[in-house]
């Protein structure tokens, strides 16, 4: 039986109290399509205020630290984002992983930090266009998997795939390239949890849009997205949610 879609924005460095009527307004309508999971991934700065925006909606983090407390200027540990008001975090987001050089045993400790914790953790996994050129992605992110995943309960996580090369390009990864990829990390999560590993939702994340949203949620094993730019504006996110909510009821879309 297919997995309830999880689509989740990513605002990364966007967002200030101007915006919070989009949260609102994703909100409602995440609210009228119950068979899917929706969250918004905002700016610490705008958690609290985005929670106080849209009540009952999952509102996240960008990032946590592994640690509960102490001396680390400018971070953030999940303490701080329950008391905020978050449920949700992404970790190992390959932006971080790059700018910030997060190893796949920081991505580990932090994601096993905010599951104790009990915040819903997706941890990011993806290679760049020169692996996958050199035809390595499947091993590269099978073994970035691997080192990432938590060993702690896996209740609320999920794993986002995102082609490095696809993040804000407008590339999408093929059906079929995606297919390989999500199998193979299914295949990971299987070796590490065992049935367990069945239930943790997978997510692309790449370019997604409401124009080929539908596209990427008929692939096996794709069982929700991670949003970027598509995320900031109601208008745009709200057709990618009409998606999911059609691929797991194979009704039409919300008009």
């Amino acid at each position: 039986m297919p997995l309830k879609k999880f689509v989740v924005g990513n605002w990364k460095m966007h967002g200030v109290a101007a915006d919070l009527e989009q949260v609102t307004a994703i909100a409602e309508a995440a609210a009228e399509r119950p068979g899917v999971d929706a969250g918004l991934c905002v700016p610490a700065t705008l958690i609290e205020r985005a929670v106080r925006a849209a009540p009952g909606f999952t509102i996240g983090a960008q990032d946590v630290h592994h640690l509960e407390k102490g001396a680390h200027t400018g971070d953030v540990c999940a303490a701080m984002l329950h008391d905020a008001g978050a449920s949700l975090v992404i970790v190992g987001h390959s932006e971080r992983r790059d700018s910030h050089r997060e190893r796949d045993e920081d991505v580990r400790a932090k994601a096993e930090a905010a599951l104790r914790s009990g915040l819903a953790t997706i941890v990011c996994v993806g290679e760049s266009l020169a692996v996958r050129d050199a035809g390595e992605a499947v091993a590269t992110v099978s073994a970035q998997v691997d080192a990432s995943l938590p060993r702690s309960d896996i209740a609320k996580l999920s794993v986002a795939y995102e082609p490095i090369w696809a993040i804000g390009t407008g590339k999408v990864a093929s059906p079929d390239d995606i297919e390989e990829m999500h199998a193979a990390i299914r295949e990971r999560l299987v070796a590490a949890y065992g049935e367990a590993g069945r239930h943790v939702r997978i997510l692309y994340g790449g370019s997604v849009k409401g124009s080929n949203a539908a596209e990427i949620f008929a692939v096996p094993d794709v069982d929700g997205a991670l949003v970027g730019g598509a995320s900031l504006k109601a208008a745009d996110f709200v057709p990618i949610l009409d998606a999911a909510a059609a691929a797991v009821e194979g009704a039409p879309a919300i008009a």
